[in-house]
């Protein structure tokens, strides 16, 4: 099994398209003003937002993981493109690097560097 895709809901999509641009994704589905796909620029993954009505509610939101091992420098270039960062890069006790922001629905985004140690942590289960 492998993740192919994941879609996250968004009030105003088109806002939520401009925001994922900026941050490098490219636009392959466009059924603006109710639905995009983008690519990953590595991998093969994909991304869809579409429309809703109202946004999920409780207290633990939706978080997208976006792996790039040139975090610092990724997070000064969106930087310069306006994105605002909830916290920089950061050294975290699980071996990743990571920095935090949120998109224009309130989604959690991290961008992280976590090399060999994303599927292969020293605690990681022997199979």
């Amino acid at each position: 099994m492998n993740l192919n895709q994941i879609t996250i809901p968004s009030l105003d999509v088109v806002s939520a398209t401009e925001y994922y641009k900026t941050l490098g994704l490219v636009l392959i589905v466009d059924a603006l003003p109710r639905y995009v796909r983008f690519e990953c620029p590595e991998g093969d993954s994909t991304m869809s937002i579409h429309k809703v009505e109202a946004l999920p509610s409780g207290d633990d939101p939706i978080t997208i993981y976006f792996q790039n091992e040139n975090l610092d420098e990724i997070v000064s270039q969106l930087k310069q493109k306006g994105i605002t960062f909830t916290s920089d890069p950061e050294d975290k006790p699980w071996l990743w690097r990571e920095a935090h922001l949120k998109d224009p629905d309130g989604n959690r985004i991290i961008l992280y560097s976590a090399g060999e140690n994303r599927k292969n942590p020293p605690w990681r289960i022997k199979n």
